[in-house]
């Protein structure tokens, strides 16, 4: 079956929107039961929480659970913190006075990272619950993260969770093979997003999601071009002394060192363009003081 490509936000949307599909997908992956009639897109909290307003893609909520599906393709160096940030809102916002800090719902965010992370993890759970020394949870904070990457769904993957990777995964090459799969409901996602249904204003969005991906990554890489070639400069002229590789090494660190000068960079930036380590980074701000 020809299909149109889960990376793009607006056909994630269009398929996810559906009740139908958006329960039983939270369900699966949180374990538990929600109710709902209709699931909103674009939502955001009026009048703003914080300081930097935020949006999530699809939202729903019951008397008891808050859920939010945000879904992302282009990487960016930030979107762990930023998505924690979005759950986070979502807590506070209910949160009107200081005479009880318990939030009436449960907020749970599921984060399709569509191309992939840093780590190659398939799964990754931020649980808030708090647990004693012998992992034991006490069973009082419900909220929950997921971060999920189809792109690394394996054989160890557990059910339920495998089917549904494997469908967004097998979608982004725009070609999936229906047989493969036996849940009703997931045949049901590809229904959706046949290429023939794909509307002009559909395919409209789609073009300027890939354009602005590009931009993106073209401005990623140009980071890092500009970053590296600046070490390479100083780190070679250096590594002819103890080898190229100890050289690169220092022309990487002397592009962190500058750059943490400039105190224009976080040091999750840095980390990005250079490929060093976070820990590294911070050793490194630490020697430059």
């Amino acid at each position: 079956m020809n299909v149109g490509s889960l990376q793009y936000g607006v056909l994630f949307k269009k398929a996810f929107c559906n009740p139908e599909i958006f329960k039983p997908f939270i369900d699966d992956f949180f374990g538990i039961d929600i109710n709902i009639d209709h699931v909103e897109t674009e939502k955001s909290f009026y009048p703003p929480v914080g300081y930097v307003n935020c949006r999530y893609d699809l939202y729903a909520e019951d008397p008891v659970n808050r859920i939010i599906l945000d879904v992302q393709h282009v990487r960016h160096f930030d979107h762990f913190h930023r998505f924690f940030y979005y759950h986070c809102i979502a807590i506070l916002e209910q949160i009107k006075n200081a005479n009880d800090y318990a939030p009436v719902q449960n907020v749970f965010t599921l984060v399709v990272l569509t191309s992939g992370d840093k780590h190659k993890k398939d799964i990754g759970i931020i649980d808030f619950d708090p647990k004693d020394l012998q992992g034991n949870p006490f069973y009082e904070i419900p909220h929950k993260i997921m971060y999920v990457c189809p792109k690394y769904v394996n054989e160890k993957t557990p059910e339920p969770f495998r089917q549904w990777l494997l469908a967004i995964n097998d979608s982004l090459d725009e070609i999936v093979d229906v047989s493969k799969y036996d849940r009703p409901i997931i045949k049901k996602i590809f229904d959706h997003i046949q290429k023939d249904d794909i509307t002009p204003d559909e395919r409209a969005a789609m073009i300027d999601e890939y354009s602005y991906g590009l931009l993106e990554q073209d401005a990623l890489k140009k980071g890092m071009e500009k970053g590296m070639e600046k070490g390479m400069e100083k780190g070679m002229e250096k590594g002819m002394e103890k080898g190229m590789e100890k050289g690169m090494e220092k022309g990487i660190k002397t592009v962190a060192m500058n750059m943490l000068y400039d105190k224009s960079y976080t040091h999750q930036q840095i980390a990005q363009i250079t490929g060093l380590t976070l820990e590294n980074v911070r050793e490194l701000s630490l020697s430059s003081e």
